[in-house]
């Protein structure tokens, strides 16, 4: 093996270890909270040396903001792209409807079958329920320009003014609907007697989600008319 190829190889093992310990620190996170999560804990479920953790990250601290830069790094990928967040807007109703109509789906395959999901989602519910710096990170950069783009593409779709209360209101409670399915998702399997979800139940799941937005939207344009 050259001397290339051994930096390579040390290059991708190192990188392997991070990623394996940002997914242990969004399960311990989210499970324990910050103050209740060991070091040891994390680097054992990564499989990893406890040094790693303050060589990757600088030690617990920077783990716990590293885990919330990938959240808004993955909801970027995932939810930015779905809704056009880096694109013009839309310029008609239709079209929004659409692009609204492919985020929900988009973001229920993901919360439902994705293979992050679980981790993600619990560590973002912990943060939420303690706000502080973390939650910061995580609302500056995603939450709140993810909101703000679905309020104009609801505006775009039903003519109802995207700062509105009541738009804002409206998305959130889209937003919930998607969200239930990942935090329900054991009671939404027993309940459908379903063994688990995979893509097949994850895309009747994202059809209904996606009939009922068509559903809202339709009513609130026509009741404009």
């Amino acid at each position: 093996m050259s001397e290339n190829d051994d930096e390579t190889g040390r290059a991708a093992g190192a990188e392997a270890t991070r990623k394996a310990l940002l997914m242990a620190g969004l399960a311990e996170f989210g499970s324990h909270g910050f103050a209740g999560t060991s070091t040891r804990r994390i680097a054992a479920a990564a499989k990893a040396n406890i040094g790693s953790i303050a060589y990757h990250f600088g030690g617990k601290s920077g783990l716990r903001e590293a885990c919330a830069r990938f959240v808004v790094e993955t909801l970027r990928s995932i939810a930015g792209k779905a809704v056009g967040i880096d694109e013009a807007l839309p310029t008609g109703a239709e079209q929004a409807e659409e692009r609204l109509v492919h985020t929900v789906e988009s973001v229920v395959r993901f919360l439902v079958a994705g293979r992050v999901a679980p981790q993600l989602v619990q560590f973002v519910l912990r943060e939420i329920s303690h706000p502080g710096p973390v939650l910061d990170i995580m609302y500056s950069a995603a939450f709140e320009p993810l909101h703000k783009r679905l309020c104009q593409l609801w505006e775009q779709a039903t003519g109802e003014p995207a700062e509105s209360e009541e738009t804002r209101i409206a998305v959130f409670t889209m937003i919930g609907q998607v969200v239930y399915l990942r935090i329900g998702r054991e009671a939404v399997i027993r309940r459908m007697g379903w063994s688990s979800i995979g893509p097949d139940e994850a895309a009747k799941l994202a059809a209904v989600a996606s009939n009922n937005l068509r559903a809202v939207i339709r009513a609130r344009r026509e009741a404009r008319v």
